[in-house]
């Protein structure tokens, strides 16, 4: 299995984000992206990302239109978060200040 480039050299195996979010993260940002491109930038298998996409799709958080061979891919930003603790923020919140670019300072 690839391994997660956050967490290969380190003795900690966790983030603080699910594959779900890493992958909804990886859609918003490049929404054409191939998803055995996604694999390798999560660290997981291609048919984990297959699995994960279908769920976000199925739950309404992303969508994928079909232009030629390729995959387009659409966030939801509006889409609430799904735990209750969270339930009243939107994936707006968690996407948006992922895609930005660090400052340099």
């Amino acid at each position: 299995m690839p391994k997660n480039p956050a967490t290969a050299d380190t003795s900690q195996n966790w983030t603080f984000l699910s594959n779900h979010a890493h992958v909804l993260v990886c859609v918003a940002k490049n929404p054409d992206v191939r998803l055995s491109e996604v694999a390798e930038l999560v660290g997981v298998r291609e048919r984990t990302v297959h699995r994960i996409v279908h769920e976000l799709i199925d739950a309404g958080y992303i969508s994928v239109t079909k232009v030629g061979r390729n995959n387009v891919y659409s966030v939801d930003l509006d889409k609430p978060l799904r735990h209750p603790l969270e339930a009243e923020h939107n994936i707006h919140a968690i996407v948006t200040p992922l895609l930005k670019k660090a400052k340099r300072s």
